[in-house]
């Protein structure tokens, strides 16, 4: 989990996790702004191996993990004493065991970050909500569109009545053309 806190910048978790990996990896942002060897070495035991970082096309990007931590998130918290992650609770619990649900972000990477913990962060009173609107607009264009081709149909309809109508009315005056003639 630290692995991918440091890839992403933020993951999304249970709040008692979040509590016990705040405390892991503060202390390996801490080894990582010494940036010596032995600190990178103490880095690579404690998360168990160097990880290869993937991107979103399962492509293997140039930087691992380790590397990450060392070359950047270590060096914008130079001056900062501690606290470098923060943990932002969710409305919404897990399914299955109502876990509370927590986004554990590193503080600099927030800046990035508050669109995708917004989206994230959604209560499920706000998705239903807006499933419904989306829901009812729909039926109300579909009713609009039906609406209007039955408009349409019965303007065509009274045409062709009209027509049929004219057409009628001059076949019978042709046939009393005829009767007066005889």
């Amino acid at each position: 989990m630290a692995a991918s806190l440091f890839q992403y910048g933020a993951i999304r978790t249970t709040g008692p996790k979040a509590k016990e990996l705040r405390r892991f990896v503060e202390k390996l942002i801490t080894h990582a702004k010494k940036n010596t060897l032995h600190a990178r070495r103490m880095v690579i035991a404690a998360l168990g191996h160097d990880r290869a970082m993937y991107g979103v096309d399962e492509e293997r990007m140039d930087k691992s993990v380790v590397q990450k931590l060392f070359d950047e998130i270590a060096p914008s918290y130079a001056e900062r004493p501690g606290g470098y992650t923060r943990i932002v609770r969710l409305a919404e619990r897990r399914i299955g065991d109502a876990g509370e649900q927590v986004i554990l972000q590193l503080v600099e990477q927030s800046k990035a970050a508050p669109a995708h913990a917004a989206a994230a962060g959604a209560s499920r009173r706000r998705r239903r909500a807006t499933k419904r609107h989306t829901a009812a607009t729909d039926a109300a264009d579909a009713a609009a569109q039906a609406d209007q081709a039955t408009t349409a149909k019965a303007d065509q309809a009274q045409a062709e009545q009209a027509a049929t109508a004219k057409a009628d009315e001059a076949q019978a005056q042709a046939q009393a053309g005829e009767k007066t003639e005889e």
